[in-house]
């Protein structure tokens, strides 16, 4: 056996030469992505192996984690430089020998469409792979729309690319995406297959199979789902369109066609709003102090509480792999808690998302116990029990004196101040708000709050357990609300005193999920109950400024019952037990009474005035608190708004949003919003918005 090794400039491709194969190593970390730098290396080594007589066949792999995770999205504002992806796939296409991808870890977006250009596919079982460009705004724009169609078939392609789907390796060969699973070592198995296409099969290009005969009405039926979900994602549509004409425009003409498309798309809105959500998801994890601190090792937990938080909390971290223990306050409550964790996972064994084998290894890993005892062992503590700040408090106070020293002691809270919790403590510093949305286990959001004690070893572990348990953590400040519920009660606020102008439920919730949102604020308040935020209004009535202005319709809905749809009554009612609620005459009454004792003259209120209202109470509320120092940064608040709170993905958040509106526009609106609260009314600087303002 011969070998001989070569590097390119910067070290970002190696050329590894072995039994006539050429071996081009990418090796560009992190994940490997397709930088202009490692296209051009990439390139060059190509027409290497290209012009070598003594190279039969090439394989192209990945060095570190994954073979190629995507483009280098950070290049997506600008134009592209030179060689872009379409030239090297037509570089590997038009080699006068056969060219395999050899696939490990990540092969997405431009990686997998790097791999289809080549003439055969070998995969780890464990691979993932996929043509997820949609998620971020865009289509495949190299190929990816018309190859995989010829690969798979037209309507597998529209699954998968239409629903950005990721499969591991052992899935992808069952798909037909992926010729042959390593069993063994990549690089070893890699050869041997390159030299049993370079002596058998030869080129095996894409562009020239003919597409494979599929169903009709699967196509239809797969078309249609898809263009239910796109109303806001064009980038959906586009990638159908480009499948379906796969099947009758020439290839070449496909491909241009495609290319323009995803070139028209990567320069619109929509794509620089995901790409701007997509940077503030990894950016929220920098935060300032933590870099070299290493993460405490936990190796027990235990949740108290196990109502619908406490137990979607310990799925979090049952299938993450901690061993849990829930502690509730009798046998009673701590069966309805267990309950609830395994109809968790009947529902995930039902739909498919876990095996019955995972489910019966993670419930393996809870226990349950009504003795408190039982937290001395633990690492990590979470109390998810009734929101109230006495019970709360009593609760810390015996948890100092049970655990460990060394443990870390988290609140769930959605509110409290966490500065008051933590310092009934002996251990301040191990004290942390580690704040989950329901359903706890399927929410991504997941608010770290830090309190003025917190120690930077307790952050760096609270984000830590935030990656095991695939959370999208962003970190906080104290106040009342934290950065989420601070700004949506700005909002709700704003949308009630709406209601006593002239609206009702149903147009305010209209208008705003025709703008995007994923719920309107009184569907989502009866989903979660009403009786969250009354509570909250009971604990600051005390100190309430009787001139500030105040809706009470919420309180009179409580009162009479109306909690929301755990009580079949709330904004909407919820008739035989549906989900779906209907407009209810009772509250339209309430509400009209609210409107003549506070003297205000009913009025038509406009879609355009209720977004635009609700809008601007959100990025003022955003931009105080970011005065305050209580988010790290603007984009965190754009993340918390967007993954906890429904705003609409396509929008980028309501910061970035601000950023893309007219200066005259934010500042009338932002009158209107002065007028509409009046009295204690805080106007928030928006200059590093736009500077004219």
């Amino acid at each position: 056996m011969n070998s001989a090794e070569e590097h390119k400039p910067a070290n970002l491709l190696t050329i590894l030469r072995e039994d006539g194969v050429a071996f081009l190593l990418l090796n560009h970390p992190p994940v490997n992505a397709s930088s202009a730098a490692l296209r051009a290396a990439l390139y060059e080594g190509l027409q290497e192996s290209a012009h070598d007589s003594s190279i039969i066949a090439v394989v192209i792999m990945g060095q570190g984690q994954n073979f190629m995770a995507g483009a280098d999205i950070r290049e997506f504002d600008g134009p592209l430089l030179d060689p872009q992806m379409p030239a090297i796939i037509q570089l590997i296409e038009n080699l006068n020998k056969p060219v395999i991808a050899a696939i490990h870890g990540a092969a997405l977006g431009a990686g997998f469409e790097l791999a289809l250009a080549c003439d055969a596919r070998m995969a780890t079982p464990h691979a993932s792979i996929g043509l997820p460009e949609v998620s971020l705004g865009v289509i495949p724009g190299a190929g990816g729309t018309q190859r995989l169609p010829r690969l798979i078939g037209t309507a597998k392609a529209l699954d998968l690319i239409g629903n950005a789907k990721r499969v591991k390796g052992s899935e992808a060969v069952d798909l037909g995406m992926i010729d042959r699973l390593c069993t063994t070592e990549l690089k070893t198995e890699a050869k041997n297959f390159a030299l049993e296409c370079a002596k058998s099969t030869g080129k095996k290009r894409l562009r020239d199979r003919d597409h494979q005969q599929v169903s009709s009405s699967e196509v239809n039926t797969i078309v249609e789902k898809l263009r239910k979900k796109s109303e806001h994602a064009p980038a959906v549509t586009a990638a159908v369109e480009s499948i379906i004409l796969s099947q009758s425009l020439p290839f070449d003409e496909g491909l241009s066609q495609e290319r323009a498309t995803f070139q028209k798309l990567r320069c619109g809105y929509d794509a620089s709003a995901r790409r701007h959500l997509f940077f503030a998801e990894r950016e929220a994890t920098r935060i300032p102090g933590i870099e070299s601190i290493q993460p405490l090792q936990i190796t027990q937990t235990c949740v108290i509480g196990g109502g619908t938080m406490g137990a979607g909390i310990a799925v979090c971290l049952l299938d993450a792999g901690f061993p849990v223990t829930l502690i509730e306050r009798d046998e009673v409550s701590l069966d309805q808690g267990s309950a609830r964790i395994r109809a968790i996972y009947e529902r995930n064994l039902a739909s498919g998302r876990q095996t019955a084998k995972k489910v019966e290894e993670n419930l393996g890993h809870l226990s349950t116990t009504c003795h408190f005892d039982e937290v001395r062992q633990a690492d990590l503590v979470i109390e998810a029990v009734f929101e109230d700040f006495d019970v709360k408090t009593t609760l810390m106070r015996e948890l100092d004196h049970k655990v460990k020293p060394s443990a870390i002691l988290a609140s769930n809270t959605s509110y409290l101040d966490l500065n008051r919790l933590a310092s009934v403590t002996s251990r301040p510093q191990n004290v942390i708000g580690l704040h989950f949305f329901a359903p706890a286990h399927i929410m991504k959001l997941l608010e770290i709050v830090r309190t003025q004690d917190t120690s930077l070893s307790t952050l760096a572990t609270a984000m830590d357990i935030a990656r095991k348990i695939r959370k999208t953590p962003v970190v906080a400040r104290v106040c009342e609300g934290f950065i989420g519920n601070r700004i949506y009660s700005a909002y709700r606020k704003q949308c009630e005193f709406m209601l006593e102008e002239g609206a009702l439920p149903f147009e305010v919730d209209a208008a705003l999920t025709d703008f995007g949102f994923a719920m309107g604020p009184f569907a989502v308040a009866d989903l979660s109950g009403l009786d969250i935020a009354w509570r909250t209004r009971q604990r600051q009535a005390a100190t309430r400024d009787p001139q500030e202005r105040y809706s009470d319709i919420l309180d009179r809905l409580c009162e009479a019952g109306r909690v929301g749809l755990k009580a079949g009554k709330g904004w909407y009612t919820y008739p035989d037990g549906t989900r779906r609620g209907v407009a209810d005459p009772w509250v339209k009454d309430v509400i009209e009474d609210a409107s003549r004792r506070k003297g205000f003259e009913r009025r038509s209120i406009p879609a355009d005035e209720i977004v635009n209202r609700a809008l601007i109470s959100i990025i003022n509320e955003a931009a105080l608190l970011l005065s305050e120092g209580i988010a790290e940064r603007a984009s965190d608040v754009d993340l918390v708004m967007v993954t906890g709170y429904g705003f609409p993905t396509h929008i980028g958040g309501p910061l970035f949003w601000a950023q893309h509106e007219p200066e005259d526009k934010l500042t009338y609106w932002t009158e209107i919003l002065a007028q509409s609260i009046g009295h204690r009314f805080k106007k928030a600087d928006l200059k590093w918005l736009h500077p004219g303002l």
